[in-house]
């Protein structure tokens, strides 16, 4: 806690404001845009990779922070404030620190698949500054952090065979039945009466978000293998339009099936459907519109 207070002691407005900005880095849209987008322009490798970083890590975080059940900064030391901000996104435990684990994930798994420096050095501190920017925020204590980070650093390293095609399929297989698994342990095996509910609660909710993703991004694989076959090639303008257009249709079903899903089958059964389409609408709808983007700006 000395550090936070540390930290608190250097707060001015607009240092809070760029905190604030830069600690969005570490959220899902950045992990959901930054896979997509390679996904769709770049490499569908990089992008199950990015993804299976991504995907393991959340599991892996959110196992940590139920088995550990670390009180935020400002509940271990009630005199301890944060920037206000900031504590709307801190859903969950503290221990260890899911936007800096996402973060780092993310951002330092396009690092080691780019061969441009400057990319690298960008990706980079974008792996120090969102962290940074978590015990800046008051919402995190070093050791949240550090280990969030470290784990994230570990899978980076541990995974980079998908981004190189080797074994997707298998370890796609695989990654299903780990968030089955998380599922059965967060709606089974632990007991919410020795648990905070809204932690409980959060745990939960990211079960099942987990679960419907990751089933999501199988199909995908298994679909595109078979009938889609999808090219990401097209000339830059036409790239810009495939990220527009694709990324609205996903915030549009991510925000229009919520109330129909969640009426229909229940608020956690609904999540999991609906994140469940979102990654298919991502990765078989959406790019079955490829092959008219690829001949965008060809002569004839």
């Amino acid at each position: 806690m000395k550090f936070l207070y540390l930290l608190e002691n250097i707060r001015f407005p607009l240092l809070d404001e760029f905190m604030l900005l830069v600690t969005q880095l570490g959220e899902e849209t950045a992990f959901l845009a930054a896979a997509l987008i390679v996904f769709w322009c770049i490499d569908k490798n990089r992008g199950y990779y990015i993804m299976t970083v991504g995907f393991i890590g959340t599991i892996f975080n959110q196992f940590l922070k139920l088995l550990c059940r670390v009180p935020r900064p400002w509940v271990l030391d009630p005199d301890f404030q944060p920037v206000e901000g900031a504590v709307e996104a801190a859903t969950g435990y503290s221990f260890p620190s899911g936007h800096s684990q996402s973060s780092v994930g993310t951002f330092g798994a396009l690092a080691v698949t780019t061969q441009q420096k400057v990319l690298r050095c960008i990706f980079a501190a974008i792996c120090v500054l969102v962290p940074l920017s978590r015990m800046y925020l008051g919402v995190h204590t070093p050791a949240d952090v550090l280990v969030g980070a470290g784990t994230a650093v570990v899978m980076v390293f541990a995974f980079q065979f998908v981004s190189r095609g080797k074994h997707i399929k298998s370890f796609l297989l695989m990654m299903a039945g780990v968030s089955v698994l998380f599922l059965a342990f967060v709606q089974f095996i632990l007991n919410p009466d020795q648990l905070d509910a809204h932690n409980y609660a959060s745990g939960i909710k990211n079960a099942y978000t987990l679960m419907g993703s990751i089933f999501g991004v199988l199909v995908v694989y298994f679909v595109d293998e078979k009938w889609v076959h999808f090219d990401v090639k097209a000339i830059w303008w036409a790239q810009l339009m495939k990220i527009a257009g694709g990324i609205g249709l996903v915030l549009l079903v991510k925000s229009g099936l919520k109330n129909p899903l969640n009426a229909l089958l229940g608020e956690y059964p609904g999540r999991a459907a609906r994140y469940f389409l979102i990654v298919v609408v991502a990765g078989i709808l959406w790019p079955m519109t490829f092959q008219w983007f690829s001949h965008l700006g060809k002569k004839d």
